[in-house]
């Protein structure tokens, strides 16, 4: 498939699949506090043969972003965010959004590689931060009244620098950074880290689009004009998957089980990444 023809499925049935790959990415990503990223790239370039260039990114952060909107507004509505840790937070994410994208740029051609190592990178990091915080006696989601409310603004706005920096590079919502720091950082409860994890996307995602697009060939540009429609239907699919998941998941799966299923999806993603890494060293 060429460059200047993203999105564009050989078969209905390829469509079709793709369509219905988002929605239940958007599905079980929305409760976890994750914008998808982690597999609408992978969807994205293996199901609709993409190459990892700028315009995938902006594809994928597209439906990260709706994922975040979706699932962000229905977890305000239930109170599970904090406004203040999120405004220091955005203070080191955007700057670190921006950076990402320069960082695409700059690498050109090397990109697919770097994607995949860093990928298994994080990914490891979160299972293992995940881990730690499953197994350990931190304040859980009944006992937000009594959380420590000491917000440590420097290593949050650090972490989530680093955070906005790996959204622009893998095209991630970057829940995976944003929820340990938050939780870290801030005292806040599962929930609440989740709900302020997404808050953070709604704000940062949007931001990395618009600067990779300004970083795309105009060809590019004209090549997603060209599919408007599979653009337009696969946001749409997104945010109802993610609405959906997040009302679910709120209401029926308990914050130690959201965690699980995150460490699950994750482990997934890495075995993935791994397989791919050892084929472009063969």
């Amino acid at each position: 498939m060429s460059r200047n023809q993203p999105l564009e499925m050989n078969t209905m049935f390829d469509t079709a699949l793709i369509f219905f790959g988002v929605f239940c990415i958007a599905f079980a990503f929305a409760p976890v506090g994750l914008g998808g990223g982690l597999l609408f790239v992978p969807l994205l370039h293996y199901g609709a043969d993409l190459p990892i260039d700028g315009t995938l990114l902006a594809v994928s952060l597209t439906l990260t972003a709706v994922v975040s909107y979706g699932s962000g507004l229905a977890h305000r509505k239930k109170g599970h965010h904090d406004d203040e840790a999120i405004k220091s937070a955005l203070v080191g994410a955007i700057p670190g959004a921006l950076m990402g994208v320069g960082i695409v740029v700059l690498l050109g051609d090397h990109l697919d590689t770097v994607f995949k190592t860093v990928s298994i990178v994080i990914l490891i990091w979160a299972l293992i931060k995940t881990r730690r915080k499953i197994t350990s006696n931190g304040p859980s989601e009944t006992d937000e009244g009594s959380e420590a409310r000491e917000l440590q603004h420097r290593n949050l706005r650090l972490g989530a620098a680093t955070g906005g920096t790996l959204s622009s590079v893998l095209a991630i919502g970057a829940g995976v950074i944003y929820v340990p720091v938050l939780q870290q950082y801030t005292g806040l409860s599962t929930r609440k880290s989740i709900g302020s994890s997404l808050h953070l996307m709604m704000v940062v995602v949007p931001i990395a689009v618009i600067t990779h697009l300004a970083f795309i060939s105009s060809s590019e540009r004209d090549a997603l004009v060209e599919q408007a429609g599979v653009l337009f239907a696969l946001p749409f699919l997104t945010f109802i998957g993610a609405r959906l998941g997040a009302q679910f998941g709120m209401k029926y799966i308990s914050s130690q089980n959201i965690m699980r299923i995150f460490m699950t999806l994750t482990a997934i993603v890495l075995i993935r990444y791994l397989w791919d890494l050892g084929g472009l060293i063969v």
